[in-house]
């Protein structure tokens, strides 16, 4: 059986709960596409909180992404459970 897309709101926030690590690159990487062209340009990735294995995945894609200015962990709006990303 093959996965079915799964239709996400363009909102700013993505929650990658749903989402196998394997996919979760590629998640982002479509997600922040579509906030930028939506004219969004702060995110929340909510990655969970768990070993760790989820936000460095994520971190390591998003210092290489040439449209990020900047990351950080969540702080109040989801801890070290969340990255706020903020784009061009």
């Amino acid at each position: 059986m093959a996965d079915e897309p799964v239709d996400l709101p363009i909102d700013g926030v993505l929650d990658l709960h749903q989402f196998m690590p394997k996919e979760a690159i590629a998640v982002v990487e479509a997600y922040l596409d579509e906030c930028q062209r939506a004219g969004i340009k702060v995110v929340r990735i909510i990655h969970g909180k768990g070993k760790g294995v989820m936000r460095e995945r994520v971190h390591g894609y998003l210092k290489r992404h040439p449209e990020v200015i900047g990351y950080s962990l969540g702080g109040a709006v989801g801890g070290w459970g969340a990255t706020v990303v903020r784009l061009r």
